[in-house]
């Protein structure tokens, strides 16, 4: 698409913006090889423009939950290291094998698909063992270890299979201090050692996401998967902003005024009168609503930038559209409402969005819809 604006609605992806925050999280990294997380289209960011932008900036590696968004990466003709971790039986297994993917791996029915995939296919599956080591969702169990790594094993000596990683994922990074991190790093050290011992030889080992790796260097290994904080978000507020880390938010979301009117005081607005006007003022009507993914939770609380001042969406959030009271003001229909973006103009945040409707900035960003267009800024690296 081109930089030209759409008239309703448009979520500018600042693809200079993402490559610097690769770059700085390369340089936290601990000298481990990064992994550009591409999932849920990137974070609502796009998926296609963020995983070329990330490689550009020296990522080595892309990650997705489905293997259906690094099957449509690799038929977009991203080469390279892609892994993907979300299966449920019968998924497209030999697809995967045909295309060069990582596959994750957590139990026996997994790793009997993977070895039948590769059969068919004739190929060599790449197979990444995970290890629940405290999260309690994917991943084999500390007691079914044994069992997996000996029946991987058996597929790689006859073949089928190379374990090309060793890897898990953290519970609670995002709370400096809890006593999960170390409990987990301890876990997985230990299921890897075990895995080493029976002939496993990884190329990858790894445990960070975003939060670990900004605050858990221990936890580097030799990749890190870096999600929500390449798209210059913070993973929790207790850690930090995403300037404490050198990071810039990648998204600015935006819509142009649909309506100023006048009102007089005691006026109901939208939807079950939850905000009456208290004097004669002015309204603006935003036209984005809980179809494009503003927070239905963040009405009469969420802040929208109109006319220099920031304003708070007045009543309920619709499916459509939403109000904000101009105080009086009087910008043009058609003038920006800038609903988040970096914050340096004095536009609220991701982060401002998710207090408001008592959430994370990741749903503020993975859940605009698709009837916003996102508009790629700067999709040419800078030259040196």
């Amino acid at each position: 698409m081109n930089e030209t604006a759409p008239s309703r609605a448009r979520a500018e992806i600042d693809l200079a913006a993402l490559r610097a925050n690769v770059r700085a999280l390369r340089a936290r990294a601990s000298g481990a090889q990064l992994m550009a997380v591409v999932k849920a289209d990137a974070y609502g960011h796009g998926a296609l423009p963020c995983a070329r932008a990330a490689l550009d900036a020296g990522a080595t590696w892309l990650g997705t939950a489905t293997p259906q968004e690094a099957l449509a990466l690799r038929g977009a003709g991203i080469g390279g290291r892609i892994m993907c971790w979300l299966w449920t039986p019968g998924g497209p297994w030999r697809e995967a094998v045909e295309a060069d993917l990582d596959v994750s791996v957590s139990g026996m029915w997994a790793l009997r698909e993977a070895v039948a995939a590769a059969t068919a296919a004739g190929r060599t599956a790449r197979v990444q063992l995970k290890a629940d080591t405290g999260l309690g969702r994917n991943g084999c169990q500390p007691a079914d270890w044994p069992e997996l790594v000996c029946a991987a094993r058996a597929a790689e000596e006859a073949g089928a299979l190379r374990i090309t990683g060793l890897w898990s994922h953290f519970a609670c990074a995002d709370e400096p201090g809890h006593p999960s991190i170390g409990a987990q790093l301890t876990v997985f050290r230990d299921m890897v050692a075990y895995a080493e011992k029976e002939g496993v030889r990884p190329e990858v080992r790894h445990i960070a996401n975003s939060p670990a790796t900004l605050t858990v260097p221990d936890s580097h290994f030799d990749l890190v998967r870096t999600g929500i904080a390449m798209y210059g978000l913070s993973p929790s507020p207790e850690l930090g902003t995403p300037a404490d880390f050198g990071l810039r938010p990648v998204m600015t979301l935006t819509a142009s005024t649909a309506l100023v009117k006048e009102v007089p005081p005691g006026h109901g607005i939208s939807y079950g009168h939850h905000y009456t006007t208290t004097t004669g003022t002015t309204l603006g009507l935003v036209p984005l609503g809980y179809a494009d993914g503003i927070p239905r939770h963040a009405s009469g609380r969420g802040p929208v930038l109109v006319g220099g001042a920031v304003r708070t969406v007045a009543g309920r959030v619709a499916m459509d559209q939403f109000v904000v009271d101009l105080g009086g003001d009087r910008p043009e229909p058609g003038a920006d409402a800038v609903l988040f973006g970096p914050g340096d103009r004095g536009e609220p945040t991701a982060e401002d969005w998710a207090a408001a409707a008592d959430t994370i900035a990741y749903e503020i960003v993975t859940r605009i819809g698709t009837r916003v267009p996102r508009i790629h800024l700067h999709a040419a690296p800078e030259r040196d």
